[in-house]
């Protein structure tokens, strides 16, 4: 499916979904969960244009949550940007990000001291990029600063409505509740209250796996029934 201009990759040994959404009339762009494979990402990206031929440019890293598969590639991706885009985080996950190093050591993986956080999200806020408009819901339980970010349906713009659930909600099924800062009752509300509300054609597009909607994931998914 195409949202806007959109580009995806799947990335590092956890095979974390990594999704470009960008303005069509200005180029301006988000990249969603730059957790691996920064020069890769970073060598696709230039010289991508919109379908109008415009460049695209983005203007903010955001992460749906701290853990290093999710995080590990922006230090890379920023560098190789120019230092432009904004690494973004909902301030409930600075500890996991600021222990990205140790996080690490612990698969065997040698990372370099995180950049400094630019930009805290809170809940319910709006972020405009270009003509896209998204918001941020906050869906804490995977992790304490756990987000969702929702985009917004705007016909003008060929985008249609869906949510980036990053590691709290896949297809058929939900995250795990067995890491460090993590609540298993308090995830299950996060997905009843803030994410089954939505409509049942929003598009859900997970950090891992397949995309799926929330009207299938109510029906289907065996851990919400």
């Amino acid at each position: 499916m195409q949202t806007g201009v959109f580009k995806q990759w799947v990335v590092g040994a956890f095979q974390c979904n990594c999704r470009l959404f960008a303005c069509p009339r200005t180029g301006e762009a988000i990249l969603v969960d730059p957790g691996d494979e920064g020069p890769r990402i970073v060598k696709e990206l230039q010289g991508l244009r919109t379908p109008g031929g415009i460049p695209i440019s983005v203007r903010l890293l955001i992460h749906t949550h701290g853990h290093l598969d999710h995080v590990g590639g922006a230090r890379e991706v920023k560098e190789g940007l120019g230092g432009i885009p904004q690494i973004a985080l909902h301030r409930g996950d600075e500890p996991l990000y600021a222990e990205l190093v140790k996080q690490g050591k612990l698969f065997g993986i040698k990372y370099l001291d995180p950049l400094p956080v630019d930009r805290y999200f809170e809940d319910g806020e709006e972020i405009r990029v270009g003509d896209l408009k998204l918001s941020i819901l906050h869906t804490p339980g995977h992790s304490p600063g756990s987000v969702s970010i929702r985009l917004h349906e705007d016909s003008a713009l060929g985008t249609s409505e869906l949510v980036l659930t990053g590691d709290t909600l896949f297809k058929e099924s939900v995250g795990r509740t067995d890491l460090w800062g993590a609540d298993q009752d308090q995830m299950f509300r996060s997905i009843r209250q803030r994410l089954l509300t939505l409509d049942g054609d929003t598009l859900v597009c997970p950090g891992h796996g397949p995309d799926s909607r929330i009207g299938w994931e109510k029906a289907s998914n065996p851990f919400l029934i």
